[in-house]
Order: structure tokens, then sequence, then C-alpha cells
């Protein structure tokens, strides 16, 4: 079965494109720019991986799996990216097996790895002193809007190169928006997980308390649901979590990562986030109960 769901293309020219990095985010990224009619080269760390890419996505012409970042960028128009964390990204941009070494003077890089706003800004400076433009694109949306083509996008970066990947990223995204020069991109995503972060613990303690107050929670959450508490993680999460199930999507561990990044860019602005640094407490918490790969709608389960 594929990984991606159907959908409607924008009217795009066919563009090359390289994706490195296939993920759960990444694999459908990567096949939702195949389904639009880009020429797509793969790259990643498990060549197993890009082999069964490959197999699935063959439309047309043949996808190739490159051996090297340097190898899958080279030719590329644009080259986007999907990795774990800074030091990945920098592993596969620079040095000589590097995209950035592949890359022809006036492509773009687009990275959609949550990472840090230093080392957008890094990449954006290594990219500009070669003749390239680096783009910092993270996403929310999770593997459901991945796999949907539903990524919110927000980069930042120089305005020229934005638009220029702007149609062709429109095959897994619903919203592409620039916020600023290098580094707002990660800036925003630091914001959107400080939201979530706040948003799950509180949906967390209500169901857990209206648990405890024998009510029908599931009632309960249709009810409040067309109210002043409506949310996205009400609306996705809260029957899940009412019914104990946890394998949806964003796992605790991400969530650390990200909000590891959010505490300390807070101490470098200077930024007050009590309730930020309790809850990353807490999901150390379900990190310690084995909790690793839940899904972060499992802060319930320090609850019962």
């Amino acid at each position: 079965m594929s990984s991606i769901q159907p959908r409607a293309y924008e009217s795009t020219p066919a563009r090359n494109v390289a994706f490195l990095g296939l993920g759960v985010m990444g694999y459908p990224m990567a096949g939702h720019l195949a389904r639009a009619g880009h020429r797509v080269t793969v790259y990643n760390r498990s060549a197993s991986k890009a082999i069964a890419w490959c197999d699935e996505f063959t439309l047309g012409s043949r996808p190739i799996h490159a051996e090297t970042p340097r190898e899958a960028a080279q030719g590329a128009d644009i080259v986007f990216c999907c990795v774990g964390n800074d030091d990945d990204l920098r592993s596969v941009t620079l040095g000589a097996d590097g995209a950035f070494a592949g890359m022809a003077p006036g492509a773009i890089f687009v990275d959609h790895t949550t990472a840090s706003a230093d080392v957008a800004r890094e990449l954006h400076a290594a990219a500009k002193n070669i003749g390239l433009h680096f783009v910092d694109a993270p996403v929310s949306g999770g593997q459901a809007g991945a796999q949907n083509g539903a990524l919110t996008v927000m980069c930042g970066g120089d305005a020229a190169a934005f638009e220029a990947a702007r149609p062709v990223a429109m095959a897994f995204s619903r919203a592409f928006t620039l916020l600023g020069a290098s580094g707002a991109g990660q800036l925003a995503k630091m914001v959107n997980q400080i939201c979530i972060a706040g948003l799950v613990q509180g949906l967390s303690e209500a169901i857990a308390f209206g648990q405890k107050a024998g009510l029908d929670m599931n009632q309960v959450l249709d009810v409040i649901g067309k109210g002043a508490a409506q949310s996205w993680q009400l609306d996705n999460r809260g029957k899940t979590m009412v019914a104990d199930q946890f394998n949806f999507g964003f796992a605790v561990d991400w969530m650390r990562k990200d909000l590891g990044l959010v505490l300390d860019e807070a101490r470098r602005n200077g930024a007050r986030l009590p309730v930020t640094a309790l809850v990353d407490q807490f999901y150390a918490d379900i990190q310690q109960m084995g909790g690793q790969r839940w899904d972060t709608s499992s802060l319930i389960k320090r609850l019962r």
C-alpha cells in the first residue's frame, strides 16, 4: 500500500529535484514530488530504504537513488532534505560527499529538518559563499500531514529562493510561508512546539480529571470541542487519549529533541518558558516509563 494519499497537484513545470532523508516524513514527501511529475533523485543513509522508495514511485521515468548526498544533488534545481538533527544536517550538506559539493551555482537547498536556528544561519552563509541558496523550512503536520501532502511549512531565507522553491514544495504542503531571514523558519517551529507542549499537557489534565470525576469523556470531548476549548489536539488526540492509544505520529523522543532546541534558544534570547520547561520534564518521565516511541499525547500516562 502506498505511503501517500492521492491528491490534486498544482500545475508546475517538472523540475530536477533531489530528496535527502527518507524517514517517516521524507519518504512520503519525496513521493508527492514524484507524483507531481518532478524528476526525483533520492538519498538515504540506509540504501535499502532508497531502493524501496524507487520501487514504489516508478512513474514513467524510473527514479534514481544515489550513493551520496553529493551525487543526489548533481543536476538538481532544488535539493530537499529532512534528517534528524543539526549534526545529521551538516553531514549531508558539508564536506566532499555533501550536497553543497554537488550542487550547481544558483541551485536551492530547502531543509525540512527541525534543527537549530544557528545551524540554519551557518548553512545559509556557507551556501551563499559558494553561490547557492539555503532555505530553512521545518514542517508541522506530522506523519499524516506528510502522507496527505498537507504539511504547514515555516520558512526562513531569501525571498527569491523561497519564491522559486514554493511551487515545487506545494506538492506536499498546504501552506509554505516565508517568515523572515535565515533562521526564522526554525524559530517559528519552536513557537509551534511551545504551543503543542502546553496544549497537550492541558488536555491530559482535563481528561484525567474528567475520568476521575466519573464523566463519559468521549461525550464531554464532543461537547467542549464545539466551544472555546476546541483545538487540533482535542479533535485529533482527545479520544485516543481516553482509549489509552499512543501510536499516532510524532514520538516523545523527537519532541524532547525539539524542546531542547526551544530551551537552548530561550536561554540565549532571555525568553521565560516555565510551562515549557516543566512539560519537557514530564516528557522525560514518559521516557523513563518506556514511552520513547509513544506519541506526544502520552503525557496523560503520568496522570493515571
